[in-house]
């Protein structure tokens, strides 16, 4: 079971940046996608999380107007569209698959979990 985050980088306030997250099919097969992040000193934070159909959505509050979770199937890669990015936005991002549609943004729920994405937002 492998799951693998790309995309991160260093740029600037205001900017935009796409991540993906990659699996194997069967990892890919059931449950919902996530994405989290942790900055260092704080703890890990739920950002979004999409369904295995991709017809359900979920995000949170101060990323649910800039960030954008998107797959085309349950097989296909999730991607984490990421616009208008803040300083705070900062932190490594880790995707997760196998979660629950009904607790998406708790990370416990997760099963499998990819090595993360450092995104480095400077102001």
């Amino acid at each position: 079971v492998q799951l693998q985050a790309s995309g991160g980088g260093v740029v600037q306030a205001g900017d935009s940046l796409t991540l993906s997250c990659v699996a194997s099919r069967r990892t890919f097969s059931n449950g919902v996608v996530g994405w989290f992040r942790q900055a260092p000193g704080k703890e890990r934070e739920f950002v979004a999380a999409i369904s295995s159909t991709g017809r359900n959505t979920f995000y949170s509050d101060s990323t649910k107007s800039r960030f954008i979770i998107s797959r085309s199937d349950a097989q296909s890669p999730v991607y984490l569209q990421m616009n208008s990015l803040k300083p705070e936005d900062t932190a490594v991002y880790y995707c997760a698959a196998g979660g629950s549609l009904r607790v998406p943004k708790d990370y416990k729920s997760y099963n499998y979990w990819g090595q993360g994405t450092q995104v480095t937002v400077s102001s």
